[in-house]
């Protein structure tokens, strides 16, 4: 039986898209079943996203269930050999997810999710208030990419699968647009995966209709 990996999940959403990328780079057949992190369908213990059916297993904990698919999968091509090069990449993940998912979600992204998809009035105050924490992670990332250091540009790995679905959240609002165009090699980057087939097949609905 071909294997399946069924992603209990909020369709627009970074985590899900993150599970759904590692599927598509590792060919893995995969379907996305609509769960709110907080209905009672949603098994994760503490009410997150995404809740993954595969092999046998319920996997959650997207770093857990990314390398899953990856090791089970794809014979570990999204994660470097080489131990100073994993512990890049490692590092970049942690990054993403402890720091920059965070201060994006809450500060810029949900206000606009909320306001563009539920018909609430934008948050102008919260965005206002986050924007200048915004600027300086971008800036740290755009300082960080130009550098020997950064993540690794020689070959996509899971810090991209991480990253890429952050920052095109960012890149989604105008706000997020205007500061990646103060950072050419981070836009530059962004650009060059955004046609990548695991990438282009993940996008979300009407993300291309979308400021961009």
């Amino acid at each position: 039986m071909t294997a399946e990996a069924v992603i209990h999940g909020t369709v627009i959403s970074t985590y899900t898209r993150i599970v759904q990328i590692a599927c598509e780079e590792a060919g893995l057949a995969h379907r996305t079943v609509a769960t709110a992190a907080q209905s009672p369908e949603n098994r994760h213990p503490f009410g997150k996203v995404p809740v993954v059916d595969l092999d046998g297993l319920e996997l959650y904990e997207s770093v857990s269930v990314a390398q899953y698919i990856d090791n089970a999968h794809n014979s570990g091509g999204l994660q470097p050999r080489d131990p100073a090069r994993r512990a890049v990449m490692d590092r970049w993940i942690a990054v993403a997810n402890t720091y920059l998912f965070p201060l994006f979600e809450r500060g810029l992204v949900m206000p606009w999710v909320m306001h563009r998809y539920s018909g609430f009035p934008l948050d102008r105050e919260t965005i206002d208030r986050s924007l200048p924490a915004i600027s300086r992670a971008l800036a740290f990332c755009e300082a960080e990419i130009q550098q020997n250091g950064g993540w690794d540009l020689t070959s996509f790995d899971l810090a991209d699968v991480f990253l890429y679905p952050m920052l095109r959240s960012v890149e989604l609002t105008p706000q997020g647009e205007a500061g990646l165009a103060q950072c050419p090699a981070l836009a530059s980057w962004m650009q060059e995966l955004h046609d990548r087939p695991s990438i282009a097949a993940t996008r979300w609905p009407g993300e291309e209709g979308e400021q961009s």
